[in-house]
C-alpha cells in the first residue's frame, strides 16, 4: 500500500509527439528500438513506463521533479553496487551506450530497467522474506553514496506547517478552502504529534548509533514478479537507522519480533529503540502529509487529506507511538 494514498501514477498527459521524441531518445541513448511505450502503474513520484522493445521489455522511470530528480539519480549509484555485490532483487539497471545510469530528456531525467513482470503485494506473510532480503542490505552497507542521512529532528513537521500557511496566501479558491478546512478540523492532531515529534527527536540524538543502507518503505515496494521477490524503487535510499525500515509495522509484537529475530539471524547487531520507533511515526506522519502537499495536483489535495487523516493505519502507528514515553 502506498501511504498518503493512491500511488500518482502518469498524469501528465503525452501526446504521441512526446512519445515519438522520447522513443528517438531511447534508441539514441540506449541503443533499444522502442516498438510500444505503454503506462505501466508502478512507482510514486513522476511517471513510469513499460517499454517494447526489439530484444525485450524494459521499466522506463521518469522523474519530472526539480526537487526529487538528484535523490533519483544518486540512488541508481547504489541499486547498481548492490547489483555487483550480488543482490538480484532491487532491480537490474541498463545502462546507456557509453555506461551511464541514467540520461536526460528533455527536463526529465530517466533511468532503464528490465521488466520484471509481476505486481506490488504487501501482507503480514511478505514480511518474512522482506526483513530477509533488507537484511541483506544493511550487511553491504558503505559509506561514501552522495544520498541523504538521517538525523533525528522535528523538520518534517516544521515544513509541514510552513505548507500550511502557504494555502492561506492563496486566492480562497474552493480547493484551497476545503483543504484549510481539512486541516483545520484536524489541527489538534496535528499539534499533538508535532509536540511529540519534537520530544523524541530530542530524545534520540542522546543515543544515535549506527547508520545503513535503508529504504524507507520496503513493504510498499515489495512486488512478487516471475515466481521471485524484489523491492523495488530505491529513489528514497538514505543512510539511516534501521527503525526507518521497521516503524511501520514497529506497532505490533510479532513484527517486531520478526525483524530483530531476522536481523540476529544474519549476524546484524542491532535491536530497534522503542523510542526510535516512536521517532519514525511521528516523523513520516509528516513527511506522507508534505509529499501529499507536494505530489498530488491540487483539486486532488482536500480529499487525499481527509482519507490520510482518517485512514486506520495511521490511527495505529499513532497509538502505538502515543503509548512510549519520550523521557524513559
Amino acid at each position: 500500500m502506498q501511504k498518503g494514498g493512491e500511488p500518482v501514477h502518469n498524469q501528465v498527459l503525452r501526446d504521441e509527439e512526446y512519445l515519438a521524441r522520447l522513443k528517438a531518445t531511447i534508441e539514441t541513448r540506449y541503443g533499444i528500438t522502442p516498438i510500444e511505450i505503454t503506462p505501466a502503474k508502478r512507482g510514486y513520484y513522476g511517471e513510469t513506463w513499460k517499454v517494447k522493445g526489439t530484444a525485450g521489455c524494459y521499466f522506463l522511470k521518469m522523474d519530472y521533479l526539480p526537487y526529487h530528480q538528484k535523490k533519483f539519480q544518486n540512488s541508481l549509484a547504489v541499486i547498481d553496487y548492490l547489483c555487483e555485490n550480488g543482490i538480484d532483487f532491487v532491480g537490474q539497471i541498463v545502462k546507456t551506450t557509453d555506461g551511464k545510469l541514467y540520461a536526460p530528456f528533455e527536463t526529465e531525467v530517466m533511468g532503464l530497467f528490465d521488466w520484471a513482470e509481476g505486481e506490488n503485494v504487501e501482507t503480514d506473510a511478505t514480511k518474512v522474506p522482506e526483513y530477509q532480503m533488507l537484511s541483506k542490505i544493511y550487511a553491504l552497507t558503505n559509506p561514501g553514496f552522495d544520498i541523504p542521512v538521517a538525523t533525528f529532528s522535528d523538520d518534517a513537521a516544521v515544513q509541514f506547517f510552513q505548507q500550511w500557511e502557504t494555502p492561506k496566501g492563496l486566492p480562497q479558491t474552493p480547493a484551497n478552502r476545503a483543504m484549510l478546512s481539512v486541516f483545520e478540523r484536524f489541527k489538534d492532531d496535528l499539534f499533538h504529534c508535532a509536540s511529540r515529534l519534537s520530544q523524541f527527536a530530542q530524545r534520540c540524538r542522546e543515543s544515535e548509533g549506527p547508520l545503513y543502507l535503508t529504504n524507507g518503505d520496503a513493504g510498499g515496494n515489495f512486488f512478487i514478479a516471475n515466481g521471485r521477490n524484489y523491492i523495488f524503487d530505491w529513489d528514497e535510499v538514505m543512510y539511516a537507522p534501521l527503525e526507518r525500515d521497521a516503524w511501520v509495522m514497529g506497532c505490533y509484537d510479532w513484527a517486531r519480533n520478526l525483524f530483530n529475530n531476522t536481523l540476529r539471524g544474519n549476524g546484524i547487531a542491532y535491536k530497534p529503540r522503542p523510542e526510535r520507533l516512536a521517532f519514525y511515526c511521528y516523523h513520516m506522519y509528516f513527511f506522507y502529509l508534505g509529499e501529499l502537499m507536494m505530489v498530488h495536483p491540487i483539486s486532488d489535495k482536500s480529499e487525499r487529506a481527509k482519507d490520510y487523516f482518517e485512514d486506520g493505519w495511521i490511527k495505529s502507528w499513532i497509538a502505538f507511538a502515543d503509548s512510549i514515553d519520550p523521557s524513559l
